[in-house]
């Protein structure tokens, strides 16, 4: 329902460090129509032009905090809200070539009233 929205089209960058390009980042929503604890995102699947992106490489911005993917699973404290944009840091050295790119996202949400994990899908092509 919410899926086609999960990918937002602003924020798509190389994200610098001093010099150095080490990843690049774009903004993602939950397909859920209300808010979650971070703890109930159980996965967060990333692929980048057909390449899997590994759950180690993935870093997620919520109002001001950073968060693993791991550490995530055990903040029982802050939520993703409904709309909120959470920016997505990929760890890749040398980020992305400039140019149109393949992005595919598949958040896993556990639901406390679903006797099944909630997977939603987005794909979007975006421009650096």
């Amino acid at each position: 329902m919410f899926d086609k929205y999960i990918i937002c089209e602003d924020g798509f960058k190389n994200v610098k460090k001093g010099e150095a390009v080490t990843g690049f980042q774009f903004q993602c929503r939950l397909p859920y129509y209300r808010g979650l604890g971070i703890s109930m995102v159980e996965e967060l699947n990333i692929t980048v032009d057909g390449q899997e992106i590994p759950r180690e490489a993935v870093q997620v911005e919520l109002h001001g905090n950073v968060y693993t993917l791991d550490e995530m699973e055990i903040n029982y404290e802050d939520r993703w809200e409904f709309g909120e944009k959470g920016i997505v840091t990929i760890q890749k050295a040398g980020g992305l070539q400039e140019g149109d790119h393949t992005i595919f996202v598949s958040p896993h949400l556990r639901i406390s009233y679903l006797p099944f994990t909630l997977v939603g899908k987005d794909e979007k092509t975006l421009k650096i």
